[in-house]
């Protein structure tokens, strides 16, 4: 596999699903290694969970290790500068890196994000004559649709791929209008852990306590990272209505990012209380999201066009069986029934978003039974083992052509 994120620690939250996908085939007997930009923050042993990691070396100058880990864009509505600089560097460090990888004889190689990993990825595979494998994540179909050259390029890639994976149907339709052929594109939704992921009534107070919040009164949370598609400028806005009817709600939001002080402004002119509690751990997350008594994801589609392909907070909500409110955007419509796992909202409706925040919190019973129905979705569906099934057969695509 080749690709330009992963949890740099146990228990990081950046791009947690490359690990789990990688870990999942090795469960199912499969050899894999993941190559991957060097990150000053990486702290992994060569081999974890039984996947190979190997880093390449790319920048010269320590101001040049922004390629990769969430660090690339600008509140993923922008390339940063450094990264523009670094790009060539880091392309052909990539391209070099599992070149020599490759001579070890690999199967398949798996490029993840078909920008900026599918190019180097290719180019290996043509050389070496192995099938390769794109799976799309979301930003980098953004990308590949910002300027012609790069649409010209994710189209290229597209045709020398075996198989192209993406995390949401609406994602492999964009794919598909960009030049991913339709007979070699699927959908293989995401994965939770859902022993990680599991309501503790305890976990209530305990979290409560830890965070600063008060024990009473009803908790509506949300996670990810603090950039514009996430929705949380939105969710500020409901929040600041639902208040008007519910006084003793509080809003909890986790994560780190470049809006964590517009956020902290926006709330303060709105004159309501929002607890901004930072990057938490693993642990910590599945904590949090327990202790909800509404979780929400209110992605929307940003001022450049980015949206989340599938967010890993929804179905970690899902897991953790806890009343959902989400936007009807990009993938979550795949895994949300409304009315059935969730309630859907149309993205940036502030007061669609407080109306549907509001109505679960004033009857706690049916809000149970979204929640139920929400676990019981990721138990029968949503493992990552059911996901990596489902790549193998993408590898076996790949390598019948």
């Amino acid at each position: 596999m080749l690709s330009s994120s992963y949890p740099r620690t146990r228990g990081d939250t950046t791009a947690p699903f490359i690990e789990e996908i990688a870990a999942g085939l090795i469960r199912r007997g499969h050899d894999v290694d993941v190559i991957l930009p060097y990150h000053p923050g990486l702290q992994r042993q060569p081999r974890e969970r039984g996947v190979g990691l190997r880093t390449y070396h790319y920048a010269p100058h320590p101001a040049l290790n922004v390629w990769g880990y969430a660090e690339s864009l600008r509140a993923d509505v922008g390339v940063r500068g450094a990264a523009l600089l670094a790009a060539p560097l880091a392309l052909t460090a990539a391209t070099g890196a599992l070149w020599w990888a490759a001579l070890a004889g690999y199967d398949v190689i798996h490029a993840h994000w078909v920008l900026p990993n599918g190019l180097p990825a290719a180019l290996v595979a043509a050389w070496h004559r192995v099938p390769l494998v794109v799976s799309l994540h979301g930003s980098d179909v953004f990308l590949a649709g910002r300027a012609f050259p790069l649409s010209l390029t994710a189209a290229a890639i597209f045709r020398s791929a075996g198989a192209i994976t993406a995390c949401s149907g609406e994602l492999r339709e964009r794919a598909i209008r960009l030049g991913a052929p339709t007979a070699r594109s699927r959908v293989i939704p995401y994965g939770v852990d859902a022993t990680s992921f599991t309501a503790d009534p305890a976990d209530r107070l305990l979290l409560r306590a830890e965070l600063g919040l008060p024990a009473d009164g009803p908790l509506v949370a949300a996670l990810g990272r603090l950039v514009y598609k996430k929705g949380f400028g939105t969710l500020i806005d409901a929040f600041a209505r639902l208040r008007r009817t519910h006084p003793a709600a509080r809003l909890a939001i986790a994560g780190y990012g470049e809006l964590r002080a517009d956020l902290g402004r926006q709330a303060q002119a709105a004159g309501v209380p929002v607890a901004f509690v930072g990057q938490l751990d693993r642990r910590m997350t599945a904590r949090f999201i327990a202790a909800a008594d509404v979780y929400v994801v209110p992605s929307v589609r940003d001022q450049a066009g980015n949206v989340d392909g599938l967010p890993n907070a929804l179905l970690e909500g899902m897991s953790a069986g806890r009343p959902i409110v989400a936007s009807r955007v990009a993938g979550i419509p795949d895994v949300i029934d409304d009315g059935q796992h969730g309630v859907l909202v149309p993205p940036g409706d502030a007061p669609a978003l407080a109306a549907a925040i509001g109505r679960l919190l004033d009857d706690p019973a049916a809000a149970l039974r979204l929640g139920e129905r929400a676990r019981r979705r990721v138990l029968h569906e949503l493992t990552w083992e059911a996901a990596c099934e489902q790549f193998e057969a993408a590898y076996q695509q790949a390598r019948s052509r």
